[in-house]
């Protein structure tokens, strides 16, 4: 028996390192197939990179921070030997490609990130974001129905206090979890897998609302920025994408109460549960104060962009967290503190999924791109709304082999963008893009579609059947109601 275990350990196949061997035949194969001028040969090489990416990202053969350095000297070297578009007697050299590939760093979008990342990481510090879930959850009741609403409304709040969709799950789940315990019912119980895919589903809906609100916004921003020369002030994004995410948590209700039928209509002990984890944070700290005060007049300042001041949205959260990081009047004692907080390696996967995106646009991968996929479509001839409906259903399809929206986003809206510009959209190339940035965001159907979801499903309180269970009728609403949208509000409000 022990001999027959041992020789199944040993033929265990390497998945991993199948898939990166299969990255670089893949990434070869498109590099040195014939050219026929349709796409420059740079634009070739960009789009052989973007499969290398695509291959790594979807089957997460290696992280995300080691994917980003591999697709960043594969760029300088591939781009850098590359005859260049205006001059093919003329290579573009290592040294601009590598220029070209670092691009991202310059981005504004990074250091929204990055600021979003830290001010994440100050909640985390203070627990503060924990105390606003249970202060909610605390006003509901324990009925299984106010519960639910709670888990909605604790996702809601926190959405615009924190910036990461992970660390808002990660707040709220295991107070869940608390509650179902003091019933006395396993994790995995109905109520348990009823409770946190609700809270996980919230995120994700309004990962879609608030513009600070995921990572993926900001590369989509990004692009945006760089391209139509032009950025979506907070409140603009949360006009446009608010109603959509009201509309959708007041489904999500209705979904989940119908769909898993908890054990027990009422948790008797969950208001002890909730009094008790109160009591163990202790009375409100100054750095909580501090932080409640700057996070404040930050959002404040968020939704005031272009009508009460100039500041555009990253530089007044870069400001914040500087004065988060300062001796006495901020939240962190230290660096270190705030350092070893930091998922820097997020930093850098952002970064380099933006000039990823550059390059395929500035090398006309994109527009080659885009043309292959839609071009037989007919698209160009089509009303908007049914361009939308075609464009956004590929869009949840692709979504499925994307564990990281963030990669999604990078990997798509340079496509989108190429797209809207060869429909002849005019003024609403912007909104057409947006549109499908909120697409992006549709982490329903399972687990491994958003980190959130992953996170949530780490804790086994339920199971892939479940979340599906959830995530189709939830996929299927989103996808209506942004045809819906399309058809009425969006185009009322000159979003598109």
């Amino acid at each position: 028996m022990t001999n027959s275990v041992e020789a199944a350990t040993k033929k265990k196949i390497p998945w991993k390192l199948i898939a990166v061997i299969l990255a670089f035949v893949v990434l070869l194969i498109i590099t040195f197939l014939p050219n026929n001028g349709s796409v420059p040969i740079v634009g070739q090489r960009a789009l052989a990179i973007l499969a290398f990416a695509v291959i790594l990202w979807v089957t997460e053969a290696v992280s995300y921070p080691i994917s980003a350095a591999m697709i960043v000297g594969i760029t300088a070297i591939s781009l850098g030997l590359s005859p260049m578009i205006d001059d093919p007697s003329t290579t573009y050299g290592t040294s601009s490609a590598l220029t070209m590939a670092l691009g991202g760093f310059a981005n504004s979008a990074v250091a929204l990130v990055a600021a979003a990342l830290f001010l994440a990481a100050a909640m985390q510090a203070t627990n503060l974001h924990k105390r606003l879930a249970l202060w909610v959850l605390s006003l509901v009741g324990t009925k299984t129905k106010s519960i639910v609403l709670g888990s909605i409304l604790v996702s809601i709040i926190l959405a615009f206090f924190v910036p990461s969709a992970t660390a808002r799950a990660g707040a709220v789940v295991p107070i869940l979890l608390g509650m179902v315990a003091a019933f006395g019912l396993p994790k995995n119980s109905r109520l348990g897998a009823l409770l946190v895919i609700t809270a996980v589903q919230a995120v994700s809906i309004w990962n879609v609302g608030i513009k600070t609100a995921a990572a993926q916004n900001m590369v989509a921003l990004g692009f945006i920025q760089k391209q139509f020369g032009t950025d979506v002030a907070w409140l603009d994004w949360f006009v446009y994408a608010a109603p959509f995410s009201i509309i959708m948590s007041i489904l999500l209700f209705f979904i989940m109460i119908n769909l898993i039928k908890p054990e027990t209509d009422k948790i008797e002990g969950g208001k002890e549960v909730i009094k008790q984890q109160l009591s163990e944070l202790g009375k409100l700290k100054s750095s909580e104060v501090r932080l409640i005060v700057i996070s404040i007049l930050l959002l404040l300042f968020w939704a005031t962009e272009g009508i009460l001041h100039p500041f555009d949205t990253s530089t007044v959260t870069i400001v914040a967290i500087a004065i988060l990081l300062a001796p006495k009047i901020g939240v962190f004692t230290s660096w270190k503190q705030a350092e070893t907080v930091i998922p820097w390696g997020t930093i850098i996967v952002f970064a380099v999924g933006i000039s990823l995106g550059t390059v395929l646009l500035e090398t006309q991968g994109a527009q080659w791109l885009s043309k292959t996929i839609f071009g037989s479509l007919g698209l160009e001839n089509m009303p908007l709304l049914a361009t939308i409906a075609l464009v956004s259903l590929f869009n949840i399809i692709i979504h499925l082999g994307f564990a990281s929206a963030t990669s999604l986003s990078s990997a798509l809206i340079p496509i989108f963008i190429a797209l809207a510009a060869t429909l002849n959209l005019g003024d609403n190339q912007i909104g057409f893009v947006l549109i499908q940035q909120f697409v992006i965001s549709f982490g329903f159907l399972l687990p491994i579609s958003a980190p959130q979801n992953m996170l949530a499903y780490g804790t086994e309180s339920f199971t892939v059947k479940d979340f599906l269970k959830s995530g189709i009728p939830l996929t299927i609403a989103a996808y209506l109601l942004v045809l819906l949208m399309s058809a009425t509000y969006w185009k009322w409000i000159g979003l598109i």
